[in-house]
């Protein structure tokens, strides 16, 4: 049988899905991931109804739907707790065609893996980007066990992606955004509370509710790159917010010093000329790194993985003597031309909205918090139509799996 092989480098979750789709269309697929194990980078992810929709074509969003908490109900708050919008989750379905969810990220890699078949996923395997292959050849991909030949090959090795630079040495890459984020993870902190995003100056929290009663909370400060605490990232956070409304200096308590996450946030603040070059395609933060102030950082990484399978075609065999992999690197431009225009607006629309939760001048920020609660009383329910053109989004093919049961394997 002359079945196109895929090499995917990177075992995250753009990677997996990748995986996935171009496996259920009859691809040959290996996954090649650097760390010893599939441990994902970060505490919780958002999907919003474009990524389950996404996640629909491979057969895994009602698994998703189904182990997730329903989020977007809530609001956006100040630091001293008045409330300057709130949102109804409900109103959030209705308008995008299905709710914000809410899951552990451990979660979502878990139900992508056991999508996948036994041995496709390969820990412990880092790669290089040997030959990004063309029309008349396959692309080469060098590992520690020897060279793998691949008819497409899926860079999804993330911000610093090595393989970017290969395909586009002379590209700046990935530029500081000016901010740190901050995730953690806790129990329950006590008594109940309501969902909410706050803003104060130069500093932005979360807190949200898991499906399993922990709460996932996020936290974001202008610092300079590469800064550290003096002592531990917890008690950075009790400096920074331990003064906020409840319950931000419970969560911080319930937080222990390893548990908090640390980043720097990253953005393409130059788009790239292509997501492909040859027969190999870039997806996820290789391509398009976002900040995470519109929540679609993960999102647009699993657009993309369906959407690359849609055009890099179907891996049924051609016949004898035929090439495996015909199609693909006219699929590929197919795959720039669908996903480049689309990530490059989101990837500025992400910063505009960080300038706005980022502003530190004691009178931008009074205005800032002047208009939000004015324009959300005049005009309720606004803050929703900064998702309109992003959450809507549905994918090329309804679906690849269809009859397929949820995380089989092949």
């Amino acid at each position: 049988m002359n079945q196109p092989r895929a090499v995917v480098v990177g075992g995250g979750i753009g990677g997996l899905t990748a995986a996935i789709a171009l496996h259920q269309r009859g691809w040959a697929v290996t996954v090649l991931e650097r760390a010893p194990a599939l441990t994902p980078v970060g505490a919780a992810i958002g999907l919003m109804p474009n990524a389950q929709r996404a996640l629909d074509v491979i057969g895994l969003g009602g698994r998703v739907r189904e182990l997730s908490a329903w989020q977007g109900a809530g609001g956006l708050r100040t630091p001293g707790g008045r409330w300057l919008n709130r949102m109804d989750g409900q109103a959030a379905a209705d308008r995008f065609g299905g709710p914000l969810v809410l899951l552990h990220r451990a979660t979502l890699i878990g139900i992508l893996r056991d999508a996948l078949p036994d041995g496709a996923v390969r820990t412990g395997a880092a790669a290089t980007l040997g030959d990004p292959g063309g029309d008349r050849r396959t692309a080469v991909v060098d590992t520690a066990e020897g060279a793998l030949e691949a008819e497409l090959v899926v860079a999804a090795d993330g911000i610093h992606s090595a393989a970017r630079r290969v395909l586009f040495p002379g590209h700046p890459g990935p530029a500081y955004a000016g901010y740190t984020t901050w995730r953690v993870v806790v129990p329950t902190p006590g008594r109940p509370f309501a969902p909410h995003e706050t803003w104060g100056r130069g500093r932005l929290w979360g807190t949200q509710p898991l499906k399993d009663g922990r709460v996932y909370a996020y936290a974001m400060a202008v610092r300079p790159a590469g800064a550290h605490a003096p002592d531990d990232e917890r008690a950075e956070l009790r400096r920074l917010f331990g003064d906020w409304h409840d319950p931000v200096p419970r969560v911080i308590e319930a937080a222990t010093a390893e548990g908090v996450l640390c980043h720097d946030v990253h953005e393409m603040r130059v788009p790239l000329p292509a997501y492909h070059r040859g027969r190999v395609a870039l997806i996820g933060d290789a391509a398009h790194a976002m900040q995470p102030t519109l929540a679609q950082g993960g999102n647009q990484a699993i657009e993309d993985a369906v959407v690359l399978a849609h055009h890099a075609g179907p891996g049924a065999a051609p016949g004898p003597g035929a090439d495996a992999g015909a199609g693909t690197v006219s699929g590929l431009a197919a795959y720039t031309a669908d996903r480049l225009p689309r990530t490059t607006a989101i990837v500025r629309q992400a910063r505009r909205t960080g300038r706005l939760a980022a502003a530190d001048g004691a009178v931008t920020v009074a205005l800032r918090d002047h208009l939000v609660a004015g324009v959300s009383r005049l005009v309720p329910g606004l803050v929703l139509r900064n998702f309109d053109g992003i959450a809507d989004w549905r994918p090329p093919r309804r679906t690849y799996a269809s009859g397929t049961p949820r995380g089989q394997r092949g």
